[in-house]
């Protein structure tokens, strides 16, 4: 089991929290690096948070 499956296990059923935390390191990052990365900051934490199933809401049913 890879480390990323054992973060998306423990993370199950916290989706929302985890995007959250997700949305307040891109932050820090954006800030700590006065904005110059923010576009790489977004995609990164775009990626996450479709890896642990943040990016989606609660009324559509879940992708295949």
């Amino acid at each position: 089991m890879s480390a990323l499956d054992k973060i998306k296990k423990m993370l199950k059923g916290h989706e929302d929290q985890a995007g959250k935390g997700v949305d307040k390191a891109g932050d820090m990052i954006d800030d700590r690096t006065h904005g110059k990365y923010s576009k790489h900051v977004d995609t990164g934490q775009d990626k996450l948070k479709q890896q642990f199933g943040a990016d989606r809401n609660q009324d559509e049913p879940p992708r295949s």
